[in-house]
């Protein structure tokens, strides 16, 4: 790969881990959260990581997001290595390629923005030039009538799906998204899925952790992760 500190084409992205470990110190000692994986997740493709709770799925979305550092192994994003970039590097990155929603919604939003706010800074972050594309997104949503509200004034699903419209504004090339339908009733958890299988046909990379079976079935790839290890893919 070539080496992390060229700028990154402005193309769909496919994200590589080689043999990638990442431990944590817990009350016990050391835990071995991810165990020499490898993976591979390529543009215009719909990837859910599944496994059971403490399998490993929210560490290894946090290393392909850049937000965790691997102690070993390689990490590869758009045919660039950046296992070892700079703090300052990764952050770059994700500020202007890569969409993350975490699993709970305060932990995606800002409490003095509200909806619309929310979209427009997504695109401003990400350079698009037309920011009605992302607004186009609280529509798909179902957000449309909660554009002027902030967090505060939303619903904890309405919170969810804006979180969601967050991370995907300005079309990031990577959007990756924390078992995105958990907090949502039927009809808003299809929204998002309908979204998230949207954003994959107009060429993102698109990777998500879930245990929601219609999410799973939806998927155009499923890896299956356990005690840090990939079992099947």
């Amino acid at each position: 790969m070539k080496p992390d500190l060229e700028p990154i084409d402005e193309a769909p992205a496919t994200v590589e881990l080689v043999d990638v470990v990442r431990t944590y110190s817990g009350a016990s000692g050391e835990v071995r959260a991810l165990d020499g994986v490898s993976a591979a997740f390529p543009p215009a493709t719909f990837t859910v990581v599944a496994g059971p709770s403490g399998s490993g799925k929210s560490t290894l979305l946090r290393v392909v997001a850049l937000l965790d550092r691997p102690q070993d192994g390689l990490v590869g994003f758009a045919g660039k290595n950046v296992s070892r970039a700079s703090t300052r590097h990764r952050r770059r990155l994700r500020r202007r390629h890569i969409g993350y929603m975490f699993q709970q919604p305060a932990d995606n939003l800002l409490e003095y923005l509200n909806a619309d706010e929310h979209v427009r800074l997504g695109s401003k972050l990400r350079a698009d030039a037309d920011p009605r594309r992302s607004l186009e997104a609280l529509d798909m949503l179902g957000l449309s009538d909660r554009t002027l509200h902030r967090p505060a004034h939303l619903s904890g699903g309405e919170q969810q799906r804006l979180a969601f419209a967050f991370a995907a504004a300005g079309s990031p090339l990577l959007l990756i998204a924390d078992e995105p339908t958990a907090a949502l009733d039927h009809t808003a958890g299809a929204r998002v899925l309908e979204a998230l299988v949207s954003l994959s046909r107009r060429g993102l990379t698109v990777v998500a952790s879930s245990h929601d079976p219609a999410v799973v079935e939806a998927a155009d790839r499923v890896l299956r992760i356990a005690h840090g290890r990939v079992e099947a893919s």
